[in-house]
C-alpha cells in the first residue's frame, strides 16, 4: 500500500506514554495539521490522546461531495480535486480552562468551547448527551472494540456482544432470551457455532443441552491496542489456511480440532457482583440474597456462571458425545506479571517475555511444550513454576465479576490445585 495522507498513523507505543508527553505529540501535530487529517487511524489516535487529557473532539467528516460542492480549489495554477473523506477535529471542548494548552496561540480557536454542558469525565468515563436517536438499515462490517472496564462492545454506531455477557449478550441476565431459537426466530437455522466468550468455557456450555448442536470457538479478544491480549483465546483447525475450509469446518464441526481458553473465572463477568461496592458473590451466595447488593440494596449484575446455572439440565461435569477437547491457559504475560509482582505492560515483563519468545520461538510452544529444563536454563524458577503450574491447570483464580476481571494468584499460599468445586454450586 502506497504511504499517503490517509493511511498516516502514529506508533501503537506512544498511545502508551505518559500524558505530559502525549501532549507534545498532540501540540505538534495541531501546529502542522491544525485539527484535519484524512486518516481514520490518526483521527480516532489523537481522540484517544485527547480523551486522556480530559479534552473532548468533536469528529466531523466531511465528504469528497461536500469539498467539490463548494467550488474549485487551486494552488497557483494546479486544480486539487479530493480523493478522500476530511476529518474536521479542531472543535476541542477544554472542561479544565486551566489547561496550559490553551495558552498555545495554536489552540487559541478552543477558548471558546469550556462550556461542561457538552460532557464531562470521572475517574473512569466520559459522559456526553445524546442529541437525537435516528435508524437506519445497515449492512457490512461491525468491529468489536472492547472498552477496559465494560464489556460492551462499542464502534462509532453500533454495541455488539458475545453469547455469554450480562448486558444484552444472547445469554445475558439483560437479554430476555434463553436459547438461540427465541432471539433469531426463523434465521436460527443458520447459527452453526457460538464463541464462548472469556466468562465462560466449553465446560460450562455443555451442561445445557439446546447447545449439543452448535460448534462451540473461541477466538482472541484484543482490547483495543494491547500486544499481550493476541491470541489468549485460540480455535485450532485441522484443516488448510483456506477460508472456504475453515468456513465448512465452523459449520459442519468436522475438522475443528479443539480451543484454548481463557479461565472462565478470570472472566470480566463470571461470577455475580457489584463493582462499586466491592461485592463479589458466588450464584448460590446471590441466590440466598435474592441477587440483591448487601451494601447498596441494589440489583446485582448477574454473572456467566449464574446465568448458566439457570439454563443448565445436567450436572457439572458432564461431556457430550462429540464434545471437542479444550485447554484453560493464563497468558504467559500475566504469569511473568503475576509472579514478579509489577503490572503486565512494564518494561521488567516484556524483557523476560522477549527473552523467552527470543529462545524459544512462539508463547503457546513456551506454554504448551518447552521440557522444565530448557525453561529453567533461559529465566528464574519462580517463572518456570508458573509455566508449569499454568500448563497443569493448577494456578488458582480469584474470579471477575461486574466488569473486573479476575486474578491469577501466584504466590506461595496461592500457587495450588485449583479448588475443586468453584464451578460446583
Amino acid at each position: 500500500m502506497p504511504y499517503t495522507a490517509t493511511n498516516k498513523s502514529i506508533p501503537q507505543w506512544m498511545l502508551s506514554l505518559p500524558p505530559y508527553k502525549q501532549k507534545e505529540i498532540l501540540k505538534g501535530w495541531w501546529r502542522g495539521d491544525k485539527g484535519y487529517t484524512t486518516s481514520k487511524v490518526l483521527a480516532n489516535q489523537i481522540k484517544i490522546i485527547c480523551l486522556r487529557m480530559n479534552i473532548i473532539p468533536s469528529m466531523r467528516i466531511e465528504s469528497i461531495e461536500m469539498y467539490e460542492k463548494r467550488g474549485k480549489h487551486f494552488i497557483k495554477n494546479r486544480r486539487i480535486f479530493a480523493r478522500s473523506e476530511l476529518i474536521d477535529m479542531h472543535r476541542l471542548t477544554f472542561l479544565d480552562k486551566k489547561n496550559d494548552l490553551l495558552q498555545d496561540p495554536a489552540f487559541k480557536i478552543c477558548l471558546s468551547k469550556g462550556d461542561i454542558r457538552h460532557g464531562w469525565f470521572d475517574k473512569n468515563y466520559i459522559y456526553l448527551p445524546i442529541r437525537k436517536i435516528k435508524q437506519y438499515p445497515y449492512k457490512g462490517k461491525v468491529y468489536n472494540l472492547e472498552v477496559e472496564q465494560d464489556n460492551s462492545y462499542v464502534t462509532e454506531n453500533a454495541t455488539v456482544h458475545n453469547c455469554w455477557t450480562p448486558w444484552f449478550a444472547i445469554f445475558g441476565s439483560m437479554s430476555g432470551f434463553n436459547s438461540v431459537e427465541e432471539c433469531f426466530k426463523d434465521q436460527a437455522k443458520h447459527v452453526h457455532a457460538l464463541e464462548t466468550g472469556l466468562s465462560s468455557d466449553p465446560a460450562m456450555n455443555w451442561r445445557i443441552s439446546k447447545l449439543d448442536k452448535y460448534n462451540l470457538v473461541s477466538f482472541s479478544d484484543l482490547h483495543s491496542f494491547w500486544p499481550w491480549r493476541i491470541g489468549r483465546e485460540v480455535t485450532l483447525f485441522d484443516t488448510k489456511l483456506d477460508y472456504h475450509e475453515i468456513l465448512s469446518a465452523l459449520r459442519n464441526g468436522e475438522k475443528i480440532n479443539s480451543t484454548i481458553e481463557f479461565w472462565p473465572d478470570e472472566g470480566k463477568y463470571h461470577y455475580d457482583g457489584h463493582r462499586k461496592c466491592d461485592v463479589c458473590l458466588s450464584p448460590k451466595e446471590s441466590i440466598k440474597i435474592n441477587d440483591i447488593c448487601p451494601k447498596c440494596k441494589s440489583k446485582l449484575t448477574i454473572g456467566v456462571a449464574h446465568r448458566v446455572e439457570e439454563l443448565a439440565d445436567r450436572a457439572p461435569g458432564f461431556k457430550p458425545k462429540n464434545s471437542k477437547p479444550f485447554l484453560n491457559l493464563i497468558p504467559l504475560s500475566e504469569c511473568i506479571s503475576g509472579v514478579l509482582g509489577v503490572d503486565v505492560f512494564t518494561k521488567k515483563v516484556w524483557g523476560e517475555y522477549n527473552n523467552l519468545i527470543s529462545k524459544f520461538g512462539n508463547e503457546f510452544n513456551i506454554l504448551l511444550n518447552v521440557k522444565e529444563k530448557e525453561l529453567k536454563n533461559a529465566t528464574s524458577e519462580k517463572i518456570v513454576r508458573a509455566i508449569i503450574k499454568n500448563r497443569e491447570q493448577k494456578i488458582n483464580v480469584k474470579p471477575g465479576y461486574d466488569g473486573v476481571y479476575g486474578v491469577p494468584l501466584f504466590g506461595k499460599k496461592d500457587i495450588k490445585e485449583k479448588q475443586k468445586g468453584l464451578l460446583e454450586f
